[in-house]
């Protein structure tokens, strides 16, 4: 077949399927175009999925009369002048394609009227091609439909989805815009219906009550400033879900997709989710536009950073924070009102009143014969150990990236209330007493909370206990967990767990860490220990050394229905009160429960 050039009409419809590629793909373009032009509000209507009818009005600026066919022109554009623009750009569009590429696909229909100007204009174009233009009356701004999207492109038309599914991938399209710009007020009407509206109040709290609910946005935490580069919010660890589509990121109010931003989203929550499980945020960066290329894909989907690490680091610092401050302990039965995300420290400093008190009431029940909080060593602990965790120096305990985000720096806040042991529930939970009600306590979620932080604090103090086995121990393991221990050989070491060959799948342990020195057959907590690596359970997106401390904290920490008494469940919650994230395990299930003294009194018809 000789070489030609093709006919503008086959060219412009191989461009618009770069720009376009389903109903959702124009009414992203035309909101672009609308946002640029410094609309308040904004009306999507759309019929059929957006394959029959779309329709944006807003009462931006307006395109000028004598511009309104140019508008429709390849690269025509007013956001750029010239090749340098592009190195900092700070509109939404930016490329002029978008119009041309909607018209060479679908009946496109503009009314429009530019402020200072008399009367609109009305311009009509098929497949590309104008068929009319007219003076028209219209209110300022603009209003343009397109209908019929892909009649003449068979090809693609026959790969759209059912109406309903275009319909909610265009509701995504209308939710993410009124999340980024809360201050406008967006409406989408689909088949005579209002399925989405944003009240425009400037307040991005009310823009997520209207995209996610209201229980939902009840459950996300406020981000402070990370360098002035991170906002927004996070939610809860007791909010996730099933995929990372939930977690919406923005830069410069622009929307856009990257795995590894997403994954320092999720990075942050180590340790705090089930598996599986992912986080709800939404999350905007501010960056100066020299330092983010916006024009690497066709839709505008992606983005470059200058300094891709450093926007890493600033948005898994910033999650984090927010979490390990603020996220409230669940509560028993459903509903009520969650604590505080901290606690305050005894200090006696003003409005402390009622913790001074409760303090007060605590340490004399104890001291009354209750039972004093003697230390004992617990399952799978040093008898001489005295924990450094929460005490260490920040310098000692930041980690130098995202493998062991665990090890927060000490914070000011409290981040659970002193508590007061009453007794055991079913060899399994220890029932307590706080300033605000009643505390169930996994022991062995909480023992594996404590042994985590502890391996940490050991580990950044390069000081982990390690016991050597008076007699090496011989483990036959199979051909693929062989395999995989011969690559964690060097993690193994740096935990404490040395391994030798011993010829085909069988190694030698020598020595295991000091939490597992009380194991009566070490060797079997260390085969069940790489078993779970081989499977990765219990971990959310970590590293293969955080994943072993995970399964040797999991392994040592003790059991549910382990009956402990009472000094020994009282050294376990003391040394809870002081990690760092006392609230879950090290693979995200929640340490404790509560109810309120409200609950109890409405349980008990005493209110």
């Amino acid at each position: 077949m000789p070489i030609r050039v093709l006919a503008p009409e086959v060219a412009n419809q191989i461009a618009a399927g770069e720009v376009v590629e389903r109903p959702a793909s124009a009414v992203k373009e035309l909101i672009e175009n609308s946002l640029d032009a410094g609309a308040t509000e904004i009306r999507v209507e759309v019929r059929e999925g957006g394959r029959r009818l779309i329709r944006v009005q807003d009462d931006g600026c307006g395109i000028p009369a004598d511009e309104i066919g140019t508008a429709f022109l390849r690269h025509a554009t007013s956001k750029i002048n010239d090749a340098a623009d592009l190195e900092r750009i700070t509109t939404l569009g930016f490329r002029g394609e978008a119009l041309a590429s909607i018209a060479a696909v679908a009946h496109v229909t503009l009314l429009s009227r530019a402020a200072g100007e008399d009367a609109g204009a009305l311009i009509r174009l098929a497949e590309g091609r104008e068929v009319e233009r007219k003076i028209a009356g219209a209110p300022p701004g603009t209003s343009i439909t397109v209908e019929h999207l892909f009649a003449n492109v068979p090809a693609r038309l026959k790969f759209l989805k059912q109406p309903a599914t275009e319909a909610a991938h265009i509701q995504q399209v209308v939710t993410r815009y009124a999340l980024a710009y809360p201050e406008r007020r967006f409406s989408l009407v689909s088949d005579g219906r209002l399925l989405f509206q944003s009240t425009g109040s400037g307040k991005l709290f009310d823009a997520l009550a209207k995209a996610y609910g209201l229980d939902t946005a009840k459950q996300m935490i406020a981000l402070g400033e990370e360098g002035g580069r991170v906002t927004g919010y996070a939610g809860v660890p007791a909010l996730h879900r099933g995929s990372r589509s939930y977690i919406t990121l923005f830069v410069n109010r622009r929307w856009f997709q990257d795995t590894s931003i997403a994954y320092a989203v999720v990075q942050a929550y180590h340790t705090l989710l089930p598996v599986g499980r992912y986080p709800v945020a939404v999350l905007f960066l501010d960056v100066d536009p020299g330092d983010v290329d916006v024009n690497v894909h066709p839709t505008k989907a992606e983005v470059r950073f200058r300094e891709p690490n450093v926007i890493f680091g600033a948005v898994q610092k910033a999650v984090r924070r927010a979490l390990v401050e603020n996220a409230p302990i669940p509560e028993a039965g459903a509903a009520a009102t969650a604590l505080p995300g901290a606690w305050p420290h005894e200090s006696g400093a003003p409005g402390d009143d009622p913790l001074r008190a409760w303090t007060e009431r605590r340490e004399a029940l104890l001291n009354a014969g209750r039972g004093a909080q003697t230390p004992m060593p617990l399952p799978g602990a040093e008898d001489e150990y005295p924990y450094p965790g929460p005490r260490a120096e920040p310098s000692q305990l930041e980690a130098p990236g995202p493998a062991f985000i665990g090890q927060e720096t000490a914070s000011s806040a409290r981040l659970m209330p002193i508590l007061r042991v009453v007794g055991q529930l079913a060899a399994t939970y220890i029932v307590a007493e706080g300033p605000d009600g009643m505390y169930l306590i996994d022991q062995h979620a909480a023992h594996e909370r404590v042994l985590y932080e502890q391996m940490l604090a050991e580990r950044a103090q390069q000081q982990l206990a390690v016991q050597p086995l008076l007699e090496p121990a011989v483990l036959d393991l199979s051909p693929e967990v062989a395999a995989l221990a011969a690559d964690a050989l060097p993690q193994l070491a740096e935990l404490g767990v040395a391994l030798e060959p011993f010829g085909g799948a069988s190694y030698l342990l020598r020595s295991v860490p000091a939490i597992l020195a009380r194991e009566s057959q070490p060797e079997r907590a260390v085969i069940e220990i790489l078993d779970g690596l081989s499977r990765q359970e219990d971990v959310v997106d970590a590293t293969a050394e955080a994943r072993l401390i995970t399964l040797v904290c999991k392994r040592a920490a003790v059991k549910g229905n382990t009956p402990m008494s009472l000094p020994e469940m009282q050294e376990l919650v003391r040394r809870l009160e002081g990690c760092r994230s006392p609230r879950t395990c090290p693979h995200g299930r929640p340490t404790m429960v509560y109810m309120s003294g409200a609950e109890l009194a409405k349980q008990f018809a005493r209110i």
